[in-house]
C-alpha cells in the first residue's frame, strides 16, 4: 500500500541552496508527499522567500523565530499528516528514486526507519566518497543499526538521508528542544533503546553537501557535539548495567581523541 511522506526541511541561512534542494524533491518518482519548509528565523529571509515564492503552492511554509534545528524539525513533525516522515536538510540533495526506494525498504523490510547513503560534494576532502564509506567502512549493505553501534560510532546515519514512521519518531518524544546541536543522535539512540528496528541500506540515493560552518562542522566539533549527548545519555537515560559500560567506553574514547588535538 502506497503511505504518504512528509518531507520536513529546516531553513536557516539556505537560501543559495533550497532551490535545488526542492527541484530534487519535486524530481522524485514517487509522488505521494508533501513538503515542510520551517524558516528558523533565518537572516536571508527575503532571499529564502523569494527563491520559496515559485513553489509557495506545493509547500507547507512555517516561520518561527531562530530556535534551532530541533525546534524547526519538531514544528514540522507537528504539522506533519504522512504516516511516513523523511528529513531533508536544505542544502543536500535527493537522487529521483529516493523516495521510492525508501518506501519500498520500510514496507518490506518492517523497519521503523531506514538510512541511505549519500555522496559527498561541496569541496570537501571526502567528495566523491559516500558517507558509509567514510564513517562505516566495514558495514554490511543492508544491516541493523544498533544502541553498540551508534554509541561507539562504528555506525553512523545522515539526517538528510531517513525515512521513518512518524508513530515511531512521536514515541520517542520527537527531538530535543534544549539541544543545538546533535538533536538527531540523541534520537536515534533513544529510538534504539526503545527497541525500534533502525536500519540501512547502502544504496547512493542522496548528495550530502559539505559547507564551512554547517551544523557538520569540524573532527573537533563533531566530537564535542557526540560526548554531550552521550553524557545526557549517561544521565537521564535508563541503561541496563551492559549499555551503561558501553556508553562509558564511548565517553572515554571521546575525551581521549579530545586530549589528543589539545
Amino acid at each position: 500500500m502506497p503511505a504518504k511522506v512528509s518531507i520536513i526541511i529546516p531553513a536557516y541561512n539556505v537560501a543559495s541552496f533550497i532551490g535545488e534542494t526542492l527541484d530534487s524533491v519535486f524530481a522524485q518518482t514517487y509522488k505521494d508527499f508533501e513538503v515542510i519548509v520551517i524558516n528558523d528565523g533565518s537572516p536571508d529571509t527575503d532571499e529564502l522567500e523569494q527563491v520559496l515564492q515559485s513553489h509557495l503552492d506545493r509547500i507547507k511554509y512555517l516561520k518561527q523565530e531562530n530556535r534551532g534545528a530541533s525546534v524547526a524539525r519538531n514544528a514540522g513533525l507537528r504539522a506533519a499528516e504522512g504516516e511516513l516522515i523523511a528529513f531533508l536538510d536544505a542544502d543536500d540533495i535527493w537522487l529521483p528514486h529516493y523516495l521510492e526506494e525508501q518506501v519500498r525498504f520500510l514496507q518490506q523490510n518492517g523497519s521503523d526507519l531506514v538510512c541511505a547513503d549519500a555522496v559527498h560534494f561541496g569541496g570537501s576532502i571526502f567528495d566523491g566518497r559516500t558517507y558509509f564509506e567514510v564513517l562505516m567502512p566495514a558495514s554490511d549493505e543492508i544491516g541493523e543499526v544498533t544502541f553498540p553501534g551508534l554509541v561507539s560510532s562504528q555506525q553512523s546515519l545522515i539526517t538528510s538521508g531517513i525515512v521513518a514512521r512518524r508513530e515511531s519518531l512521536l514515541e520517542a518524544g520527537l527531538f530535543d528542544e534544549t539541544l543545538r546541536n546533535a538533536q538527531d543522535y540523541d534520537l536515534w539512540i533513544r529510538l534504539a533503546l526503545r527497541g525500534a528496528r533502525v536500519s540501512y541500506q547502502r544504496k547512493v540515493l542522496a548528495r550530502y553537501r559539505y559547507r564551512e560552518g554547517s551544523l557538520s562542522g569540524d573532527a573537533v566539533n563533531r566530537v564535542n557535539r557526540e560526548l554531550l549527548v552521550l553524557r545526557k545519555v549517561l544521565t537521564n537515560y535508563d541503561l541496563n548495567p551492559e549499555q551503561r559500560q558501553e556508553v562509558e567506553l564511548a565517553v572515554n574514547r571521546c575525551t581521549h581523541e579530545l586530549n589528543l588535538v589539545n
